[in-house]
């Protein structure tokens, strides 16, 4: 006998309009020509570089991937991502699922990041209609029409809107493909059930985003550069609004997974920037480049020469070119730098502020 589960259509969902946000795009937002704090004499070590490997990595067309948490979107950065790409220098973005959610509540609505504890004392965490309704739709919508999850938001943002395909197209989808097109079947009931559970009606669905200059997943989209969603089921507040569909998430986060290991297996020469993730970037690096590796090793390659810069506020005070430190040294328990660690290549760390690194990093490379 399954378990009980509870019913998300009992959750009262309020309107987003309607919660106190503590961080304000248009106030918040950092330009890319704001003058930096200095970074020190590590940093600029770091900067200068990593600024002569991202050359270098341009040059020969190997990726550059910037991995990211979700604060360097709280953080106001967006603008200089964007730039960043505009350029040329990134190839690959990536972040978790905490990383879309903000960026897309900064373009939609010109604000985000609400009280945590205060809402949840009150019931109210996370149960924003709005943000539930627009970006699990996007991404039911997204994975019928194969995008990946970042690429499914970044659409939503740029166009504006989404076009809902009618009960029928779904059926006959449904049917007609089940034997030769099994996923895009299946994507299409997962969509068909939430069109009829919410009686959306077929057509073009419009979607205003007053403040999509400051979205960095439209850009993204609109530049043609992956910028990957890395999500964890139940992480996100999307998972309590009953729009919800986690089968949709899981193949549109399964794209965004092979997305960036295709990146990986290009960075050979590349480069590769970690800034504030503790858990998601080192993970999903370490599978992309043993994959990557594994196909290397059967065209007779191995791939040794990539840079890795990580970035987090956390001092370290280990020189990390020597591998893992020793379980009695303090850095020991900084884990995600001791995966980096492990990957071969070159890996440096600095302990900075994101919005210093990255700006320091963007006005070097002009």
């Amino acid at each position: 006998m399954p378990f009980e589960q509870l019913d998300r259509f009992k959750v009262h969902c309020k309107p987003l309009k309607e919660r106190p946000n503590k961080v304000h795009i248009e106030a918040d937002h950092v330009p890319a020509n704001t003058k930096p704090k200095p970074l020190g004499a590590a940093g600029e070590t770091a900067i200068r570089e990593t600024v002569q490997r991202l050359v270098k990595a341009r040059e020969t067309g190997a990726s550059r991937m910037l991995a990211f948490g979700a604060h360097s979107i709280k953080n106001g950065l967006a603008p200089v991502f964007v730039k960043l790409i505009e350029d040329g220098w990134i190839t690959h973005l990536a972040t978790n699922g905490a990383g879309i959610i903000h960026d897309w509540e900064f373009a939609y609505q010109g604000h985000s990041s609400e009280d945590v504890r205060a809402n949840v004392t009150k019931g109210e965490f996370g149960t924003w209609h709005e943000t539930g309704f627009y970006i699990n739709l996007a991404i039911l919508v997204g994975a019928y029409n194969g995008l990946g999850y970042g690429e499914s938001v970044g659409a939503l943002v740029e166009n504006e809107g989404l076009q809902i395909p009618t009960e029928q197209e779904l059926i006959d989808t449904t049917k007609t493909l089940i034997d030769s097109d099994s996923d895009r079947a299946a994507s299409a009931a997962d969509l068909l059930t939430h069109v009829r559970a919410f009686d959306l009606n077929p057509g073009w669905l419009s979607v205003p985003h007053l403040y999509k200059k400051y979205g960095l997943q439209s850009a993204a989209y609109k530049l043609g550069v992956p910028y990957t969603g890395h999500p964890m089921i139940g992480h996100d507040i999307i998972y309590v609004h009953p729009m919800n569909h986690c089968a949709a998430i899981g193949r549109a986060a399964q794209r965004d997974f092979l997305y960036y290991a295709h990146g990986v297996s290009n960075i050979e020469g590349g480069v590769y920037i970690s800034i504030g993730s503790a858990v998601m970037s080192p993970m999903i690096f370490e599978k992309s480049l043993s994959m990557s590796q594994n196909l290397a090793l059967q065209q007779g390659k191995h791939i040794d020469n990539h840079y890795m810069m990580i970035v987090d506020l956390a001092e370290s005070h280990w020189d990390w070119s020597k591998g893992e430190p020793p379980a009695d040294n303090p850095d020991y328990y900084l884990r995600y730098n001791k995966t980096f660690a492990r990957m071969g290549g070159t890996m440096r760390y600095l302990s900075a502020d994101n919005r210093d690194f990255l700006l320091t990093l963007a006005q070097a490379l002009k």
